[in-house]
């Protein structure tokens, strides 16, 4: 059981942060693209004078002027040490896939704009998740068919999420793709690159549940 208790309104305004003036950003965003250039000047010089204009600001980018800022003044290339970021103990169990997480075409990171995905076809929905011809054919399954996903992780914690449509797609075999952040809760925080911690979100291993509701 939850309990709220309402608590008096404070008496004290608050007082505005002088290095920070909300009115006058929402205002005018000129004044937003000039606090981030006094932020980032190597950056983000000229922000406004150049967003207009056709090719808009080109940030710096050593690598595209091939400038190498190496000890050794070359690009260093590092060869990866294994494949997969943990968890690769389940890869090629029976019923184990290689789930890789997507954005559409109308999504800019996280933030969902639309639902439909002219890149793949898809209009209307985002939980679907493709899958390759052979696989949907050796796991029994049916395009349109309405399953789950369950990680495939020996952890102790379950993860699945369901109401997931199947779309036959050119996808690798052994392999399916799903929007993210709707397949995010399928992702261990634990199975991350080691050294740069990046989560796997392209290499997650994942079981289909046939009849998974939302």
């Amino acid at each position: 059981m939850i309990t709220c208790r309402a608590t008096e309104p404070s008496s004290s305004p608050v007082e505005p942060n002088p290095r920070v003036p909300w009115d006058e950003w929402v205002g005018d965003y000129a004044k937003v693209r000039e606090a981030i250039e006094r932020t980032w000047p190597a950056t983000f010089k000229g922000l406004n004078e150049n967003l207009f204009k056709p090719g808009g600001l080109t940030r710096p980018l050593a690598a595209r002027e091939r400038k190498w800022n190496t000890r050794s003044g070359k690009a260093n290339f590092i060869a990866p040490t294994q494949m997969f970021a943990g968890a690769v103990e389940s890869f090629g169990r029976e019923g184990v896939l290689q789930l890789v997480t997507l954005r559409s075409n109308d999504q800019f990171n996280t933030t969902v704009y639309g639902y439909e995905d002219r890149l793949r076809g898809v209009k209307g929905t985002r939980m679907v998740v493709f899958m390759n011809p052979a696989d949907i054919e050796r796991l029994g399954l049916e395009e349109g068919e309405a399953v789950g996903l369950a990680t495939a992780v020996d952890d102790g914690v379950q993860r699945q999420v369901g109401g997931f449509r199947v779309v036959r797609y050119e996808i690798p075999q052994g392999c399916i793709g799903a929007y993210y952040p709707e397949a995010n809760p399928l992702v261990p925080l634990s199975h991350h690159d080691k050294k740069a911690l990046t989560p796997a979100y392209k290499a997650t291993p994942v079981r289909v549940v046939r009849g998974a509701a939302p």
